[in-house]
């Protein structure tokens, strides 16, 4: 799995980050970062994360 930030949809919130801190983090300034590749042990975190977001910036594939 394969998941990335939208960073013009991003606003910050950080729900991400809540569910998932082992994928998630906050840029230094305040907005969603995630590495590209998620261990398997996570791909149900970082759904239930896309599926939280309230801006819908978080793009799985």
């Amino acid at each position: 799995m394969k998941v990335s930030i939208d960073s013009d949809r991003c606003r910050g919130h950080g729900i991400c980050l809540g569910i998932c801190p082992e994928v998630f983090e906050l840029s230094d300034d305040g907005y969603a970062e995630a590495g590209p590749d998620v261990a398997p042990e996570f791909e149900d975190a970082v759904r239930e994360a896309a599926q939280a977001c309230p801006e819908q910036a978080i793009v799985v594939s």
